[in-house]
């Protein structure tokens, strides 16, 4: 079953991943451009729960 992701506004996405990913976080999507100098990435949390990080230019 998949359900809506949500995304945090971060100002350094490589930081926020990071301090998820040290908290127990696994990656699930790496940092990806996905235009208009957008990034994002997603990790699934130790609750398998879908967290999504966005950083704008």
């Amino acid at each position: 079953m998949t359900g809506p992701v949500g995304y945090w506004h971060v100002s350094d996405i490589e930081e926020g991943l990071r301090s998820l990913l040290d908290a127990g976080a696994q990656m699930q999507q790496e940092v990806k451009d996905v235009g208009g100098g957008k990034l994002t990435a997603t990790v699934r949390d130790e609750d398998n729960n879908v967290v999504g990080l966005v950083q704008s230019a």
